[in-house]
């Protein structure tokens, strides 16, 4: 492996000793070394960990979906269910896009479409614009999901002993890391 000797040395101190670490001699875990090799190692084992965490995620939602009672969904699909039955209120297609980053809007109208034929969400009209609604199903669909969310996932993520401030701290930096990736995104569009 051919990596510069900052990407293997780690100076972070071990939380259990206050000491600083031991080089890594496989250097960050990371799933391109050629991409590890920069100014920022930290940034590619964050990006492998998103990368995990991403592929568990949309795994779990599909089954924990599918445990509650909604199956053959996407995970797309449950981030719109979940998005619609949101307060309780109609929202519109560029609304529900917005909220969730997502950039094709046609991906998402297809799950709009895909949950009214499973009857989870209703179309209607605010004005001139066509919004949609959570029914009865998806409502009580959304309900199942967070009950069996609580038992199997909140239950074992609370034993780890995570601070809720901890995860609040995670959460606020990820969203300030996924505008920075917009906005890289946006200049490499350009070039």
């Amino acid at each position: 492996m051919n990596l510069p000797e900052e990407a293997i040395m780690s100076n972070r101190k071990d939380p259990e000793t206050s000491s600083t670490r031991v080089p890594d001699p496989l250097g960050p875990i990371v799933s391109s070394a050629h991409l590890a090799s920069g100014a920022s190692p930290s940034l590619s084992e964050f990006e492998f960990g998103l990368i995990l965490v991403s592929h568990a995620f949309e795994r779990w939602m599909v089954r924990c979906m599918a445990a509650a009672g909604v199956k053959d969904v996407s995970a797309l699909d449950v981030l719109v269910l979940h998005t619609v039955n949101h307060r309780g209120r109609s929202k519109k297609l560029a609304d529900i896009c917005l909220v969730l980053n997502v950039e094709d809007t046609h991906t998402v109208a297809y799950s709009i479409k895909k949950l009214e034929r499973l009857k989870l969400v209703k179309s209607g009209k605010a004005g001139k614009e066509k919004t949609v609604m959570i029914t009865a199903a998806g409502e009580q669909a959304c309900l199942t999901y967070r009950e069996i969310r609580e038992a199997l996932l909140v239950r074992t993520i609370r034993s780890l002993g995570l601070e809720e401030s901890m995860l609040h701290d995670v959460a606020q930096r990820m969203r300030a890391l996924s505008g920075h990736y917009d906005q890289a995104a946006r200049s490499a569009a350009s070039l």
